[in-house]
Formats: C-alpha cells, structure tokens, sequence
C-alpha cells in the first residue's frame, strides 16, 4: 500500500449487533475505508473476489461456511486480501488453524476496538498481528515445544475469558439465558456457545456446581440479588438454564 492511502476493509461477521458497532467504530477511522459487510462466510468470499480488499476482518464462527474454510478458499484464489480473525473464544489451536490456512492476523473479541484497528492497520503493512493475550499463548506453546520452558497449567479461573466469567457470575446468581442475552445484548445463540464453553473448561454438569466454583472463585456472593422472575406467556425460566 501507498503512504497515506486509505485501508479497504471488509467485514465478515454473522451477529448483525456485532457488525453494525464495528462498523460504526470503523467508520470513525479516517484511514479505514468500509466497503462492505457480510453475514456468512459464503458471502465474504464472494464479496471479497468483487471488491478485492485490502483486509477482510473474518469472524470464524459463522454459518452456511466457516471462518476458518472461508480462510482456505481465499487463500487457495491467491486473493491479494489480508485477512485479520475475531473470535470469541481464547483457542491457540484455532489461532494456528486460522494462521495455517493463510490469515495475517488474529484479535478476540473480549480485545479492545483500539487492538483491532492496530491489527488491521498491521496487517495492511503485510505484518502479522496477535493480541497480547494470543502472543503469549504462542510463545507459551513455542517454548514448551521446544524445551525450553514448561507450560504451567492454568488454574480452573485462568482458563476463562473476561467474558465466560461473567457468563459464571449470572448464572450462579440465577438469571436465566435469555435474560442474560437482554442484559449482556448478546444473542441466545451465543449465550448458549459460552455457557457450553464454560462447563467444558471447568468439567462440570450443573447449575449447583457452577455455584458452588463461583463462590469460591470470588465470583459470586452469597448476598447477591436473586433476578426478578420472567413472567411473560410461554417463558420458562428453568428451560433457558
């Protein structure tokens, strides 16, 4: 790219509330041009062999094709389009997926915006780009590859993302999935996606034992406010939990 010639960007991400703020965002950028925006991966590979972009920021949760086989199928076109990955979820192996099928950067979405305008502005320079908390990850792994240092195991807390906390601190206190879709203005979907997560990370079954490691995580109080009752028609709230 040119000195002082603007970014093209794409943007790839199957929430709509998650596309509309980062298109907002971008758009206060006076060196990011947006130039469009797609819901599926299906949709970002056509709409990046039209447009050519200079970076592609791909989501690799998305329907109908996967970041991830949306990655390889750019890639495979020698599309001369970086791509930078958002994802929710903190997975070294996902990041060297996502890095050997060809992208050029990787930002997750607990990460600031300031992180993934940096990254975008990085990988337009053709450089690689990790968050701080990916870098270290990689080296973490790079070196107990090689020998050089162990890898410390990572306490049951540690292993959870800013987000999946919060995700452990509402349930143990008794909100049900959907209302904490409404207070969190997530979808159902990825409440779903983070409470899977989260009883996988932590190998447990249940509500009781979720309290349970909350409260002695510090997560929780035995003094906090239960929520209020959903009431409305047809609306369980055991259903949702």
């Amino acid at each position: 790219m040119s000195p002082g010639q603007s970014i093209r960007v794409l943007v790839a991400d199957d929430h709509h509330l998650v596309r509309e703020g980062l298109i907002a965002l971008l758009r206060r950028e006076p060196d990011l041009d947006l130039l469009a925006e797609a819901r599926d991966g299906m949709e970002l590979v056509r709409l990046a062999r039209q447009l050519e972009p200079d970076v592609a920021i791909v989501d690799m949760s998305m329907p109908r094709m996967s970041g991830l086989e949306a990655l390889r199928r750019l890639r495979s076109e020698a599309l001369d389009c970086r791509l930078l990955c958002l994802s929710a979820h903190r997975d070294l192996q996902q990041v060297m997926a996502a890095l050997e099928a060809g992208a050029s950067g990787f930002v997750l979405k607990d990460n600031s915006f300031e992180d993934l305008a940096r990254g975008v502005r990085r990988v337009a320079t053709r450089q690689l780009f990790l968050s701080s908390e990916l870098a270290s990850d990689l080296l973490a792994h790079q070196q107990q590859r090689l020998g050089t240092a162990p890898l410390p195991a990572a306490s049951p807390l540690e292993r959870l993302t800013a987000r999946e906390r919060q995700m452990v601190r509402l349930l143990s206190e008794g909100y049900s999935a959907r209302q904490i879709a409404e207070q969190l203005h997530l979808s159902a979907k990825t409440v779903a996606t983070h409470r899977e997560h989260v009883f996988a990370k932590l190998q447990i079954q249940g509500i009781a034992e979720l309290t349970r490691f909350a409260l002695r995580a510090g997560l929780s109080s035995l003094e906090a406010e239960p929520p209020q009752r959903d009431t409305r028609p047809g609306f369980s709230p055991s259903a949702d939990c």
